[in-house]
């Protein structure tokens, strides 16, 4: 069977209720209107898809960065319309250490559509442990443990303290969930402004007692004294019964263990059908504003239209009183046309006479301009054709300065290629190729079938090191190369180690690191047959690629380039 997890992402949506709207609860301390908010708490949680009728199998539990030092494990098994979940728990703190309201832990099943259920309560024991016995109807699910402030909580809180691993050995089937349910916010269980009364815990009375006082706490900040009255009450009367059962000498634990989870039960409904009238009355207030919104609507839309009406009638009549006006201010300016064409013939007549003089005076005017400009024009070619000649002569005798500067760029390019080939070629054997001068450094320097290199080698790196310092602009690639003897994988790892090894030690001499880089190439770049032990003696090697701006082209070709002058 194929084991694997699926992973559901747990996102609650933000909202904020504000319960003043509906009900406002006299506290005889506070006097105050309580609010709660819900917030978004987003996990990813591994669920699995459990087999039906299936043998048992195995998750993990790991603790959150709430409490990591929490661990577990749990055994699912499926059995006739339910699972069987049998968890053990170790490393619980004290869950008073996330607030004075939580009293205990409980575990929840999630459901892939985001319903959680609450399994039971997690007591820890003196030993920080815990053992926890219990059934789901759920058929897929995801197990996680929270802080709560008594143990018949319906929705978890987001102080989770411990989620499930999917295990290696897990048995289920995968499926992809993307649930959504909503975790209570810390502190979440306190009104806005409410003082939440510390409890002191007295060792000599049970657990439940104070998660019964924790409840109907929170059932009374909830609104339910005023929106549940019945059933806040009942709370309260069964809550002064256990008060006087823990106030006796003799405390009878297992009867005030009993009176106290049914105070639980009680105050949690309450607290719950609180909830719901508020809600409810709070949304037919919604309800009710927006009719009144509507109302307002229509009857302004009315007062509108009466308005319009009345504007189009005055429109109208101002529309018509515009139009006698118009037809005659058309009549006289008819009149005026008549007027204004017969003196603008007139004036026309002697505009044309007067242009006739001024074309003849212009085209006197253009004639003299003309031969002007011809002048001009003849000087002008003529200091042009003389800057020109200028211009040439500077750029002929910069050309000539550009060519001598570059010949002599690319002879002390050589010159130095050269040099640094003689140094490097005392050292290690080296050879001059167009990537650049390349150092040959063979497997004697380090040690058999090792990365480590030898007193010798390191010697002569050294050495290479110094030259290198002196040219700051030089940049060396380091390559590492091995015969075919041995697995790929086993030589192209000693080729990487051999040229880190390398690099490694050219920085300690102070080579920057940025002027370097590594590489192996294992047996992918042989230089001779692996066929003899002469060549695989070649190809186990590092090779240390010296290149950069200031060496050049290859030594011995610059001639075909440039032809060179001897220097003097």
């Amino acid at each position: 069977m194929k084991t694997s997890a699926v992973l559901f992402s747990v996102m609650a949506i933000m909202a904020a209720s504000t319960l003043a709207q509906a009900q406002t609860t006299n506290s005889d301390e506070h006097n105050q209107t309580p609010a709660y908010s819900v917030s978004v708490v987003s996990r990813t949680t591994p669920a699995v898809k459990y087999e039906h009728r299936h043998a048992s199998t195995k998750i993990d539990f790991q603790g959150t960065a709430l409490m990591p030092g929490a661990s577990g494990e749990a055994k699912v098994e499926s059995k006739s319309g339910a699972m069987k979940v049998e968890a053990e728990f170790r490393g619980l703190d004290k869950p008073t250490s996330f607030g004075s309201e939580y009293l205990t832990y409980v575990m929840w099943a999630i459901s892939p559509e985001g319903r959680s259920v609450n399994l039971g309560e997690v007591l820890v024991g003196d030993d920080q442990r815990s053992k926890l016995d219990v059934t789901t109807g759920l058929q897929a699910f995801a197990l996680i443990v929270t802080a709560e402030p008594y143990y018949a909580v319906r929705r978890p809180s987001n102080v989770v303290i411990a989620e499930n691993v999917v295990r290696p050995d897990t048995a289920g089937t995968s499926e992809a969930v993307d649930a959504k349910y909503e975790l209570i916010d810390r502190g979440g269980y306190i009104p806005t402004g409410y003082h939440f009364d510390p409890v002191v815990l007295n060792s000599k009375l049970p657990l439940e007692f104070f998660e019964a006082r924790n409840a109907v706490r929170i059932a009374k900040s909830a609104g339910a004294d005023a929106n549940a009255t019945e059933s806040y009450e009942k709370a309260v009367s069964q809550m002064k019964q256990a008060d006087n059962l823990a106030t006796m000498h003799h405390v009878n634990r297992k009867e005030l263990i009993s009176a106290s989870r049914q105070v639980v039960q009680t105050a949690d409904d309450s607290r719950e059908i609180a909830v719901k009238r508020i809600d409810a009355d709070r949304m037919d207030a919604d309800k009710n504003r927006e009719a009144g919104k509507l109302a307002d609507a229509q009857a302004d839309s009315r007062s509108q239209f009466q308005g319009r009406m009345q504007a189009e009638a005055t429109t109208a009549d101002a529309n018509r009183h515009r139009e006698e006006a118009d037809k005659a201010t058309a009549d006289a300016q008819a009149n005026s046309r008549n007027e204004m064409q017969a003196r603008m013939q007139a004036e026309a007549t002697t505009a044309n006479a007067q242009r006739l003089q001024q074309n003849a005076q212009a085209e006197s005017d253009r004639n003299r301009t003309v031969a002007n400009d011809a002048n001009q024009a003849t000087a002008e070619a003529q200091k042009a054709q003389k800057d020109a000649e200028a211009t040439a002569e500077q750029n002929r005798l910069a050309a000539a300065d550009s060519d001598r500067q570059l010949k002599q760029a690319v002879l002390d390019r050589e010159e130095l290629r050269a040099k640094l080939l003689q140094q490097f070629n005392v050292i290690f054997a080296t050879r001059d190729t167009a990537r650049g001068l390349i150092v040959s450094l063979s497997d004697v320097q380090f040690d058999t079938g090792k990365s480590t290199l030898r007193p010798q080698a390191r010697e002569k790196l050294a050495k290479i090191s110094g030259i290198f310092l002196a040219y700051p602009d030089l940049k060396l690639a380091i390559e590492g190369n091995t015969d075919s003897v041995g697995s790929d994988a086993m030589n192209q790892t000693l080729s990487e180690q051999r040229a880190s090894s390398v690099r490694d030690y050219l920085a300690k001499e102070n080579i920057p690191a940025g002027s370097m880089t590594s590489q192996g190439f294992g047996k992918t770049q042989p230089v001779a047959s692996n066929d003899t032990a002469e060549g695989r003696q070649q190809n186990r090697r590092v090779e240390l690629v010296v290149s950069g701006e200031v060496i050049g082209t290859t030594v011995g070709t610059i001639s075909e380039v440039l032809p060179l002058t001897p220097r003097r």
